[in-house]
């Protein structure tokens, strides 16, 4: 752990690649769902959840949400709570991929299946959990439909980011799927922007507005998009950060302002990136560096979420940091004020 100027900094999961999701229970634990190997999806591995009690200082591990099936993965997700308070975790994966400890030169993700998307559910806080195949996509030609970010109750129900391939796997669509029964099945898609854009994270404003915050593929950067049809119809907001600069996580704050919390993935500057926005994302703050990964060459993909005091708990994970050499999912406890 390293403290200073109003943040804590921890190595809290070790030797695990993680793409960290965290979502809050009805009770007030913090968990994550993580891949469980320390490498970049290469390998046989499992989505795993572990939990903390005390706003993500300390972390313990809860259960499987969903096992590789050799000779794949799962380790692409989608989380968050049902109205019910279950934890659902909507997870899919690359087969084939390595067994674990094994390499190849030639590995390529281009030349692998994405596995069917899958439906995890838990009523005991991740230590059990029941799976279903309810996805009904809404492009199903397409080479592969990859759930990411946060799933989020709307005036009608659940939405979860997918974003998807055209056949020839040359252009990535981002889609917002829908759930009128608390997260058992899923369906009834609306395209929220073509061509150019995968990762996505989405956030209720209320009253059936939305934004979604896109990631490019061509130069990778951050675009926002809004919707004020609860999804069906979205309008370009325009950039949010600098090419290189990427995935987005959005995240609500009790004062009514947004938090956007991205990767910084830039010569010199590799690490975590921060803005705020406090008139429901039609201007944001100037953007601020919140932590650097110090010699990393793989990492970011953040996700936050605010405590009961107004500390923000914002996990990652990297490939190494100043004295630590593998992999990790990281925690930072910070302030939005400097």
């Amino acid at each position: 752990m390293t403290k200073g100027m109003g943040m804590e900094r921890y190595i809290a999961i070790d030797n695990v690649c993680a793409w960290p999701n965290l979502t809050v229970l009805a009770d007030g634990t913090l968990t994550t769902t993580i891949y469980n190997r320390p490498v970049h999806g290469r390998w046989h591995g499992d989505v795993e959840v572990w939990a903390s009690n005390d706003d993500g200082s300390l972390w313990e591990r809860r259960g499987v949400a969903a096992a590789g099936e050799p000779p794949g993965n799962r380790m692409n997700v989608a989380a968050g709570a049902a109205a019910n308070g279950d934890l659902l975790v909507i997870a899919s994966g690359w087969t084939p991929v390595l067994e674990a400890g094994t390499e190849d030169p030639d590995f390529g993700f281009r030349t692998r299946q994405v596995l069917d998307a899958r439906v995890c559910r838990s009523a005991d806080g991740g230590r059990t959990w029941n799976h279903a195949d309810t996805v009904d996509l809404p492009s199903p030609t397409d080479l592969w439909f990859i759930p990411f970010g946060n799933i989020t109750r709307g005036p009608n129900g659940l939405a979860v980011p997918f974003y998807s391939a055209s056949p020839d796997g040359k252009r990535n669509t981002s889609w917002i799927l829908r759930s009128s029964d608390d997260g058992c099945s899923w369906g009834d898609g609306s395209m929220i922007v073509a061509d150019d854009f995968n990762e996505t994270d989405i956030l209720h404003l209320g009253d059936g507005r939305w934004l979604a915050a896109c990631r490019t593929v061509q130069d990778a950067h951050v675009q926002l998009f809004a919707s004020d049809d609860d999804g069906r119809s979205w309008q370009d907001r325009g950039p949010l950060t600098l090419p290189g600069q990427h995935p987005p996580h959005l995240l609500g704050l009790a004062d009514g302002r947004i938090l956007l919390s991205y990767g910084l993935r830039n010569d010199g500057l590799f690490g975590l990136g921060v803005r705020l926005s406090d008139d429901d994302g039609a201007s944001w703050s100037a953007p601020r560096v919140l932590v650097q990964f110090e010699g990393a060459t793989d990492g970011g993909y953040p996700s936050s979420t605010e405590c009961e005091d107004g500390t923000i708990v914002t996990a990652y994970y990297a490939n190494k940091v100043v004295a630590h050499s593998r992999y990790h999912m990281g925690v930072v406890r910070w302030q939005t004020t400097e």
